[in-house]
């Protein structure tokens, strides 16, 4: 994909991924783009957090255009609504290392992505006695130490972006409010050069 492309929201600004390196609009970004158009309210209740509070990060998203007002989802005109802009949010850290403001910025925010990550892996154990067996069974959790050169990475970086592209058109081929079985599933992988 290209930064150009309309399913992806590109950060190139130190403050814009100052923004989106607080926990709690991570959180609310990723919980808008799963679960669709949401009030400051209905975020509130999943993110333990005042409609105030939420809708203060909200404004901060809007302010980066990760985020923007959604059509009313109720006859209640004084509710407003709110969207994600983009399914996906990237941004290119080689790009950034020259500048250093920019590079501490990109820093900040791949640890509070990582840390979200890891909450949500934890969520997930802590939830393991009260999944289906079947579920259980159909995930993993694995690591490699590989040695490969950098194009072989590059190599092994598409072709984990491709897998989960062509997972991303069967998810989308699934209709939320139809039973056919199918639930969130969370997809976490990195590739990079060990330290």
């Amino acid at each position: 994909m290209t930064p150009t492309d309309p399913s992806r929201s590109t950060l190139t600004s130190a403050a814009s991924m100052r923004v989106l390196a607080h926990p709690t609009r991570l959180r609310l970004l990723g919980l808008l783009r799963e679960r669709g158009p949401q009030t400051a309210a209905q975020l509130g209740d999943v993110v333990d957090e005042a409609p105030g509070t939420v809708s203060y990060h909200l404004a901060k998203l809007a302010s980066i255009d990760l985020i923007e007002p959604a059509e009313p989802q109720t006859h209640d005109r004084r509710e407003r609504w709110w969207q994600a802009t983009a399914a996906l949010t990237s941004w290119d850290a080689a790009e950034l290392l020259d500048d250093p403001d920019k590079s501490a910025a990109s820093s900040a925010l791949q640890k509070s992505v990582g840390q979200v990550y890891a909450a949500g892996f934890a969520n997930y154990v802590d939830s393991l006695p009260s999944l289906p067996r079947e579920w259980v069974a159909a995930g993993t959790s694995s690591d490699r130490i590989l040695r490969l050169t950098v194009d072989e990475l590059t190599a092994l970086t598409a072709e984990l972006d491709a897998l989960v592209a062509r997972y991303s058109e069967v998810s989308e081929a699934h209709d939320p409010s139809d039973d056919s079985g199918a639930a969130p599933v969370s997809v976490v992988y990195q590739t990079y050069r060990r330290p």
